[in-house]
C-alpha cells in the first residue's frame, strides 16, 4: 500500500474535497490528508519547497507553479468550478442584485464590502475599476485575514456586503445568500490539481484525481455549490 497522499489546496475546495476524499479513501484504501489554507498561502509554501505530492488551486495559480518547476505539467486536471455570490447578515435588508447595475448600486449603498484575495476577488477589484468605483469604495472594503472566509465577517456583523464562491457560503450559520451574481459579471473559477515535482506518489496521485473528475462525482459537486470543471 503506498503511503498517505499529502496535500494543499485553496479554501474554496475544502468541503468538496473532504468529501470526495472521504469516498476514495472507502474505495482505495488509500491514505489522504490534504489542508486547506488561503490560496495565496498555499501556492507560498509550494514555491518554498514545501513537500506535498498534489496541490489544488484555481487554474491560474496552478500554471504558475507549473511554469516554476514545482508542477509536473502534464499532471494538471480540472477538478471543480464554481461561480461568486453574494451574502448579507442573515435578517438584514436583502438589496437586488438581478442586473449588473443593480449590484453596482447595492456595492455604492453598502457600508462595508469584502472579497476573497483569491482569483475571484482579482476579478472583482477588476470589474470596480471598469465601473469607475474603485477609489470612491476602497475605505469600505474590508479583506479578510488569511484563511478568514468572507461569510464569516459578513455573519458576525463586520461586513455589510460579501462576495465570495458559493462553495464557501453555502454552509455557512448567520448568511443570507441574496444569489449569484448575474450571468453579465458573473465570475467563474476553475480549480485544478496537479502532481508536485518531487512526489514519489505519482500513481497514488493519478489514481485519486482520475476519481475526483469522473462523472460519478458530479453530485457530491453540487451539494457543495460547484460543477464539474
Amino acid at each position: 500500500m503506498s503511503t498517505e497522499i499529502k496535500g494543499i489546496s485553496s479554501m474554496a475546495t475544502r468541503q468538496v474535497l473532504a468529501d470526495m476524499v472521504h469516498l476514495f479513501q472507502k474505495e482505495s484504501g488509500q491514505r489522504v490528508a490534504i489542508e486547506s489554507v488561503g490560496g495565496v498561502t498555499a501556492a507560498k509554501r509550494v514555491e518554498a519547497g514545501e513537500p506535498f505530492d498534489v496541490v489544488i488551486l484555481g487554474s491560474g495559480a496552478l500554471d504558475k507553479l507549473i511554469a516554476s518547476g514545482h508542477i509536473v505539467p502534464d499532471t494538471k486536471v480540472g477538478i471543480v468550478s464554481c461561480g461568486v455570490s453574494v451574502a448579507v447578515q442573515a435578517g438584514a435588508p436583502r438589496p437586488d442584485i438581478s442586473s449588473e447595475a443593480a449590484v453596482r448600486d447595492a456595492i455604492l449603498a453598502a457600508r462595508s464590502i469584502s472579497y476573497s484575495t483569491g482569483p475571484s476577488g482579482v476579478a472583482l477589484a477588476r470589474l470596480f475599476e471598469q465601473w469607475g468605483i474603485a477609489d470612491q469604495i476602497q475605505s469600505r472594503i474590508i479583506t479578510p485575514p488569511p484563511g478568514v472566509p468572507v461569510g464569516s465577517l459578513v455573519a458576525k456583523g463586520e461586513v455589510e456586503l460579501g462576495f465570495q464562491q458559493l462553495s464557501e457560503l453555502i454552509n455557512l450559520p448567520g448568511i443570507d445568500l441574496l444569489g449569484p451574481l448575474p450571468p453579465a459579471i458573473q465570475i467563474t473559477t476553475t480549480f485544478a490539481a496537479g502532481l508536485c515535482t518531487g512526489s514519489t506518489q505519482a500513481d497514488a496521485v493519478g489514481a485519486m484525481l482520475a476519481f475526483m473528475s469522473s462523472p460519478d462525482m458530479d453530485e457530491v459537486k453540487r451539494k457543495q455549490g460547484m460543477d464539474r470543471a
